[in-house]
């Protein structure tokens, strides 16, 4: 009787150490998401000849770079968004800088998925999501975050963020050590000694953004943990100098991207080390891609899709990016981009580039271009910049980097511009666009929910209608009078908005516009005023306008009354006692945008501000 019962004991125990082995989790990799801000790919291994970046031309030779990676907005905030909801912000209603709108329920940032998969997710420190970061993000957010923070064994997921090559580097000049005069100078600038100075300056933000990223790689290796770890190396968006971050042009989106993948984890990577991808890329792109490498399913909800990793799906044709407010400048643009051509849709044709933009105006070469736009001293393509601008542009960007020679009306290049002009359209239709909703009216639809729960309301946002009324009315030399004057009178707000600010380009509608003042919707009557204004001195307008500054009224509707004013210099006296009275608006976000449209109306000087950190 013995024997069988050591037989059964040992059969027990080895059956109970096979489960323990199949219950433990395979090992999964550590990685590292290590991110610059504010800066194109000026790197030596992108092939810039004054970079002083060995540590990051040294992760390039043992990763995979990509020539053709882009963020999904040419601006923090925004950009961010996307990438850390893995969905265009376009979609979710965030798509305006720093609009902090609800989240849709039950939505998770994507750390959330590796977090729950037992990694230590850490960020150090910056999130600037453009909304609240849900429960269940992170393990540590701060300025201590760190992978050492976690427990023994545990896999990581570090961010570490650095702001050395942030704009704000180039508010105050420092001794310089690349030298200006080697510098190149897009051809959109003037060749001045301030600018010269500037991009010199923003070489040596680079050198030190490098110099601090090889101190946190040698950090990991001193630590033990370079061959057990993924490093991601990107940056936020495009920049810094002007008409680069926070416009649709190449250098506004296009940024450095290296993905290093250590021998134990090579079966992850799609290319060896040292590799040149030509892949189009979106940063939206990481969020599945760091799920996929870590193992783990991508939700279906996510846009982008994964580079590597058992989850890699092939490369689109092409990417898109989009532009809204900037800070307090409002704006509507959207690009479609592929490896040689460029497409950027203008749905605010009549608003220059240059709109005064307070924190891009504390940049030396920003008021330098000025100075000189002011007293006729720049070339047709220099002045552009202070121009309206054509609501369709393309570029051939292998031919023309700067973005200078607009290609859309070249018959040679008509077929390319259609592809583009439809890719443009599905996009917008296929993510449900909620930029073509005013934000006032964005916000008011929405009050305190998602702004996705309106994106699918037909009857408050036919998207269809509104994106071919725009074609309609803006592509051709002459809009059809009929289809204006139709829209004007639309059961629909939002295509009675658009409408008139169509019809502002048209001075002879005013009499069709002048119903529009007493419209039900506020920002129908907001866009009627401005449209009114830009041609007659009209009393009704103007009290329009004075409105909706009033303290009463949503901080989204005052911010845009704010803003239509700038294009509307001078501003009568009535609205200048407005501004100096009333109160900021009541979100805190908004207060600062508000403040400076205020202080530039009245002619004072703003005060300065440090930029968001968190």
């Amino acid at each position: 009787m013995r024997m069988p019962s050591l037989f059964l004991i040992a059969l027990s125990a080895l059956r109970l150490a096979l489960a323990a082995e199949s219950a433990t989790p395979a090992p999964r990799p550590n990685i590292l998401w290590v991110v610059s801000e504010d800066n194109n790919p000026l790197l030596g291994c992108y092939g810039e000849p004054l970079a002083r970046t060995p540590h990051l031309d040294a992760l390039a030779r043992r990763g995979v770079l990509y020539r053709h990676a882009h963020s999904a907005a040419p601006v923090c905030a925004p950009s961010r968004a996307s990438l850390i909801t893995g969905q265009s912000a376009t979609t979710l209603g965030s798509q305006h800088m720093r609009s902090e709108v609800p989240l849709p329920e039950g939505l998770r940032y994507y750390p959330a998925y590796l977090h729950e998969a037992g990694y230590y997710t850490s960020n150090r420190a910056k999130t600037d999501y453009n909304a609240a970061t849900p429960p269940g993000t992170w393990d540590e957010s701060s300025a201590r975050a760190h992978w050492k923070n976690r427990s023994p064994g545990q896999p990581f997921f570090a961010v570490f963020n650095f702001g050395s090559s942030h704009e704000s580097n180039l508010h105050e000049r420092r001794p310089l050590q690349t030298d200006p005069a080697r510098v190149r100078i897009p051809a959109y600038l003037p060749d001045t000694p301030e600018v010269r100075a500037d991009i010199a300056q923003y070489h040596d933000c680079l050198a030190t953004m490098d110099t601090q990223i090889g101190t946190l790689l040698a950090e990991l290796a001193a630590d033990g943990l370079a061959e057990d770890t993924i490093i991601f190396y990107y940056g936020d968006n495009g920049g810094v100098l002007p008409r680069s971050k926070r416009f649709l042009y190449d250098n506004g989106t296009r940024v450095p991207l290296i993905i290093a993948f250590p021998d134990k984890w090579r079966h992850l990577a799609p290319a060896t080390p040292g590799a040149v991808s030509e892949e189009m890329v979106s940063l939206p792109d990481l969020a599945a891609t760091v799920l996929s490498v870590a193992g783990l399913p991508v939700p279906d909800r996510f846009d982008g899709r994964a580079l590597a990793g058992p989850a890699r799906q092939p490369a689109p044709e092409y990417i898109h990016a989009f532009r809204d407010r900037m800070d307090e400048a409002y704006d509507l643009g959207r690009a479609v981009i592929g490896p040689r051509y460029r497409y950027i849709r203008n749905y605010r044709p009549e608003l220059p580039d240059g709109q005064k933009l307070d924190y891009l105006w504390r940049m030396a070469t920003t008021r330098d271009w000025e100075r000189l736009h002011r007293a006729a001293k720049l070339d047709p393509i220099q002045s552009a910049f202070f121009q309206p601008r054509a609501p369709e542009l393309l570029f051939d960007v292998t031919q023309d980097p700067d973005c200078v020679r607009n290609l859309a009306g070249d018959p040679a290049h008509q077929t390319v511009l259609e592809q583009m002009r439809a890719a443009n359209r599905a996009h917008l239709l296929a993510t449900r666009d909620l930029g073509f909703l005013p934000e006032p009216m964005l916000r008011r639809l929405a009050g305190d929910r998602s702004p996705t729960l309106i994106s699918t309301h037909g009857a408050d946002y036919p998207l269809a209608d509104v994106l071919a009324l725009l074609d309609e009315l803006q592509l051709p030399a002459t809009p059809p009078r009929e289809r204006l004057d139709a829209a004007l009178r639309h059961r629909t707000a939002v295509i009675r908005h658009w409408a008139s600010l169509v019809a502002g380009q048209t001075p002879d509608v005013a009499p069709a516009l002048l119903p529009l003042l007493d419209d039900p919707d506020s920002a129908v009557r907001l866009a009627a005023a401005y449209a009114l204004l830009r041609h007659a001195d009209l009393p009704a307008a103007w009290e329009r306008m004075n409105d909706a500054l009033q303290p009463d009224r949503s901080p989204e509707e005052r911010l845009w009354a704010a803003h239509a004013l700038t294009r509307l210099r001078p501003c009568p006296p009535q609205l200048r006692a407005t501004l100096e009275t009333s109160p900021a608006p009541a979100n805190e976000l908004l207060a600062n945008y508000y403040r400076r449209l205020a202080d530039s109306l009245l002619g004072r000087v703003t005060a300065p501000t440090p930029p968001r950190g968190k």
